[in-house]
Parts: C-alpha cells; sequence; structure tokens
C-alpha cells in the first residue's frame, strides 16, 4: 500500500513538471511574437537541421551557442527552438546569462513553422 503511494505521488509531481514545462514553451510560442521579423535560431544539431527547420532559419547547434555569442547580439528579436523546447530552453539560458535578454523559446521547429505560416494569413 505505500509504495503504491509512493509511485502515486511521483508520478503526480511528474505530471505536474511535464505539464509546467509545455505550459511555458507553448505559452511563449504562442505569443504574440514579430517572428518574422525575428533571428530565428535552430539550436540542433546540423543533421537534424538538414532533414527541415523553420523558414528563415539558421542553425547554431546549442554546443556552439556560447563561442557564438557575437550573432545573437544586436538582434531586435531571437527566437530560439530545437526538436522538442528543451535544448532551445538551455540555449535561452545561456544567451540571458551573457546578457541577451531579447530571447523567447519558441518550442520546436514545427511550432515556429506554424507560427510564420499563420502570420502570413
Amino acid at each position: 500500500m505505500k509504495s503504491t503511494k509512493v509511485l502515486s505521488v511521483a508520478a503526480f509531481f511528474v505530471l505536474v513538471i511535464q505539464a509546467a514545462l509545455f505550459t511555458s514553451c507553448s505559452s511563449q510560442a504562442q505569443t504574440k511574437i514579430p517572428y518574422e521579423k525575428s533571428f530565428l535560431v535552430d539550436v540542433r544539431t546540423p543533421q537534424e537541421f538538414a532533414e527541415g527547420s523553420a523558414p528563415g532559419a539558421i542553425n547554431i547547434p546549442l554546443n556552439e551557442v556560447k563561442s557564438r555569442l557575437g550573432e545573437f547580439k544586436g538582434k531586435e528579436q531571437v527566437v530560439v527552438f530545437c526538436r522538442s523546447g528543451s535544448r532551445s530552453g538551455q540555449a535561452k539560458s545561456i544567451l540571458q546569462e551573457n546578457g541577451i535578454t531579447n530571447v523567447v523559446n519558441g518550442g520546436t521547429w514545427q511550432d515556429v513553422s506554424a507560427v510564420l505560416k499563420n502570420s502570413k494569413k
């Protein structure tokens, strides 16, 4: 009986954390941001990027973000994204820690593509 309660509590916390992460990424992706005027950065690997990405995006893999900070400076708005929103969340943190605060975690590349498509309607 005790182990069932422990598992239930653990499962509850996992669901709460997942919901919070999903809401954070999704709400930012749906916020009215001028994506078509933003610096769009796909932080996935070059191999993943080659398989498809949001129109107009450039590829700066997560492991290169810190060494390529100069490319982010002076941009009016930066949108980072990846496969799930996790790596882009890490990229956003790296950028903010280095003084680049106009950054949005766009979530997935499909989310960003959809926002771009809908903004052209």
